[in-house]
């Protein structure tokens, strides 16, 4: 795959004629008097040469003598020497292109573009504008070379195209220094945007009221990680939270489930909102009318609610980011979920390097939550050193299963640890005890929040949710920070 990848980036020599001709003598996007009044407006005016700058690139330019020229121009900038036609001439006449571009007569014709200069900036605009349409039938050429040979992955094909275009876009936005003055003003607009909401937060909320506290909501961006031992109870955390969010905040949410199928989760579902026992849900003893009756109206909620769920197995990294651009631009999604990190397919050539393989993932994941501006959370295996490790068998970062590369990666590592599941009698314990261990937040404290898991229910809550809780207001434990603390790679069992 990576040699393939290489192939792509290395883009042959379009034929734009011949692809013009095929539909009915069209001409590739160009502008070659808009060319020339850019290029005589840097020879006569200095001072604009900066802004052209770095809104262009000697690819931007259609005819090759222009992008000669605009890399001589480029060169003399880059050096802080003056811009002129004496100086570009000079520059041209040392690389060997002055003749090639016309010589100094075609250089004193472009001086003579009268007005160019006042209007230079727009003029940028469309040849930056014609370079992105001929990018976009290149970037087209190149799929369809790829395509008819059959040589790459079709969900490898698709997102090395969405990626292309996406970087092609991101081209096409200006970006500009900014004053300190007008990032302050933006931070105090963010922080009076924040200050009008009643939850106190500024992230997305994720239905747990305790967690919230600490982490003031998922921030856009940030990679979560939450890890534990199989059954702890991985997914019926986040599943519950994924149901809060949706049904109780009304935030579209992307779930994305590569251990169970999307049935077997909206059963878990039902037996949390109606009550209804699990063997009801699951058909093994029958429902009378009332029952069916309570079903209906309990999932009514439910159904309205902003929750997709794709249970497509052993999901690959690339078909990963293409769904959820398409979740984040089609459904306004504002959280992923993935469940679970370690069922994900990596890059095939990493196949066989588990530990390299789950590293590239991780990567990958990060990458794709800073692209989209959403917080990504991803479940997360335990080796089974918790389990031979004494004392409390509380999770630490070390034991993050096959590679310490997601400890790395994560804004927030936490860990969902149930001492009575793994055998740790605690006194004043109450039924269902759990400590979600913050242990990594790089933005924050780390600290241990309490929680209960509802076993007939599958699904967790605060500490303190419940009448016979309400009273008895948990205490957090805070931790010195590890906010960047990194644990080298260790071998874990497979």
């Amino acid at each position: 795959m990576a040699r393939q990848e290489k192939n792509i980036q290395k883009k042959p020599k379009v034929d734009f004629k011949a692809i013009g001709e095929e539909l009915g003598g069209l001409l590739p996007p160009q502008d070659i008097e808009i060319e020339e009044a850019v290029l005589g407006a840097l020879l006569l005016e200095p001072e604009v040469v900066s802004d052209v700058m770095d809104q262009l690139q000697a690819d931007c330019f259609f005819k090759e003598a222009h992008r000669k020229i605009f890399e001589a121009i480029a060169a003399l900038s880059l050096r802080n020497d003056p811009v002129d036609i004496l100086s570009v001439s000079s520059e041209l006449s040392k690389s060997g292109n002055l003749e090639e571009v016309g010589g100094m007569a075609y250089l004193s014709r472009l001086s003579n573009k009268i007005g160019a200069a006042a209007h230079v900036e727009y003029h940028s605009k469309v040849i930056l504008e014609k370079f992105l349409q001929r990018e976009l039938i290149s970037i087209s050429h190149e799929v369809q070379k790829i395509a008819y040979e059959n040589s790459l992955p079709v969900d490898e094909l698709v997102d090395t195209a969405e990626q292309k275009i996406f970087t092609l876009a991101e081209r096409n936005m200006r970006r500009e220094t900014e004053s300190i003055s007008s990032v302050i003003n933006k931070a105090v607009s963010e922080i009076e945007e924040n200050q009008k909401r009643k939850d106190n937060l500024s992230g997305v909320p994720s239905g747990y009221a305790n967690i919230d506290k600490i982490t003031y909501g998922w921030q856009k961006s940030d990679l979560i990680i939450i890890a534990a031992r199989p059954s702890v109870g991985k997914t019926a955390f986040v599943l519950t939270m994924a149901r809060n969010m949706a049904v109780n905040h009304n935030i579209p949410v992307g779930f994305f489930s590569l251990e169970m199928p999307a049935t077997q989760l909206v059963k878990r579902l039902m037996v949390s909102e109606t009550g209804l026992s699990t063997d009801k849900i699951r058909g093994a003893k029958k429902m009378d009318d009332t029952e069916w009756r309570l079903l209906n109206s309990g999932l009514a909620k439910l159904a309205q609610s902003p929750l997709w769920i794709d249970d497509t197995p052993s999901l690959s990294v690339y078909e990963f980011r293409s769904k959820a651009r398409r979740l984040v631009q089609k459904n306004k999604v504002q959280i992923i979920i993935l469940d679970y990190l370690q069922l994900m397919a990596g890059p095939p050539e990493l196949r066989g390097m588990r530990e390299q393989e789950v590293a590239a993932i991780s990567r990958a994941l990060k990458s794709i939550a800073k692209e989209l501006s959403v917080p990504i959370i991803a479940l997360s295996q335990l080796s089974r050193a918790v389990e031979t490790r004494g004392g409390n068998k509380r999770p630490q970062l070390s034991d993050l299963r096959e590679s310490g590369a997601i400890e790395q990666d994560a804004d927030i590592v936490m860990f969902i640890h149930r001492p009575e599941f793994v055998g740790v009698v605690e006194e004043n314990a109450y039924p269902g005890k759990t400590d979600v261990i913050i242990a990594k937040h790089r933005n924050g404290e780390v600290c241990d929040v309490p929680m209960r898991f509802l076993s007939e229910e599958v699904r967790f809550v605060d500490a303190n949710d419940g009448a016979q809780f309400k009273e008895q207001e948990p205490a957090y434990t805070t931790r010195g920070s590890r906010m960047n603390e990194f644990v080298p790679n260790q071998e874990f069992d497979q």
